[in-house]
């Protein structure tokens, strides 16, 4: 039975010892997918953080255009008055016919914005182009007639004063628009960048979960065979103990039994040796 009881604790440290190496094998995965994700994780957040300092300039930019936008519009409302007092002088005048200046402007300038704001087929940007040069065209002969009137260049002089002044404004606010434009388009890159390695390191955290409970699955295995081991041992303790008591039991019985036969000689006048003087003293019987 001892033997048995051996075999099978051999049996089960071995088992527990592929259970312990399967055990540190799935930790080792789990330290790994930890250390991924974690990575992920902090360059997730670097990214976040970029983009909220190009958010930051997007909006220093944005902030540019609406006060470089407000300046323009009032300086283009400033020259719309002037051409609104051009249109009564020219009306006045006798000489003068069809659009006023300020009819012809404001057309430019929708044409103008259309322009730079739609997405044109060729053929339609063209003739765009073509009607946009004819209102220059006409506008500059429409102008030069009326300057001819010294009260009227007077006024148009000032009314193109503020148009380039506003003009000015106008470049400004594309500068900026295009500098925050582009602020804007960093900011949704790296927030969609941020979305893909967080996607990533939640990826990661799964697995480090699986492999995690797997590990801990090996481990709970371990140590329930190692309770098992310890069973064993104090069994196979407690057998040796009892094995080696009844030894000494039955060794004590035998000595007893030759020590008695020993005296039995003595008693019989028989010659003893030293070895047979011994046992009986040991034994009690001298």
């Amino acid at each position: 039975m001892l033997k048995e009881l051996q075999e099978k604790k051999t049996k089960f440290l071995k088992e527990a010892e592929e259970l312990k190496a399967n055990r540190n094998e799935w930790n080792s995965k789990a330290s790994s997918f930890s250390k991924r994700r974690d990575e992920l994780n902090k360059k997730t957040k670097e990214l976040i953080e970029k983009a909220q300092e190009y958010r930051v300039k997007r909006d220093e930019f944005n902030g540019q255009v609406s006060a470089n936008k407000e300046k323009r519009n009032e300086l283009n409302e400033k020259a719309n008055e002037v051409y609104s007092r051009v249109d009564v002088l020219r009306k006045k005048d006798a000489t003068s016919s069809g659009r006023s200046l300020n009819e012809l402007r404001k057309e430019m300038d929708h044409l103008e914005f259309k322009q730079q704001t739609e997405v044109l087929t060729t053929e339609k940007e063209r003739a765009l182009v073509d009607k946009i040069s004819e209102l220059k065209e006409e506008f500059k002969k429409k102008k030069e007639q009326l300057e001819q009137n010294q009260e009227l260049k007077g006024f148009l002089g000032e009314a193109q004063s503020l148009r380039d002044q506003a003009s000015e404004f106008h470049k400004k606010v594309k500068e900026n628009a295009d500098l925050a434009q582009e602020y804007h388009d960093k900011m949704i890159e790296c927030f969609r960048e941020a979305d893909k390695t967080r996607a990533e390191a939640d990826a990661q955290h799964k697995e480090f979960v699986k492999a995690q409970e797997t590990a801990d699955e090996y481990h709970k295995q371990f140590l329930k065979l190692q309770k098992e081991v310890r069973d064993f041992d104090k069994v196979i303790v407690g057998l040796k103990k009892k094995t080696k008591a009844e030894k000494e039991t039955k060794d004590k019985v035998e000595y007893k039994k030759q020590a008695e036969d020993v005296f039995a000689q003595f008693k019989a006048g028989e010659k003893l040796n030293t070895e047979d003087l011994l046992l009986l003293q040991r034994s009690g019987f001298l």
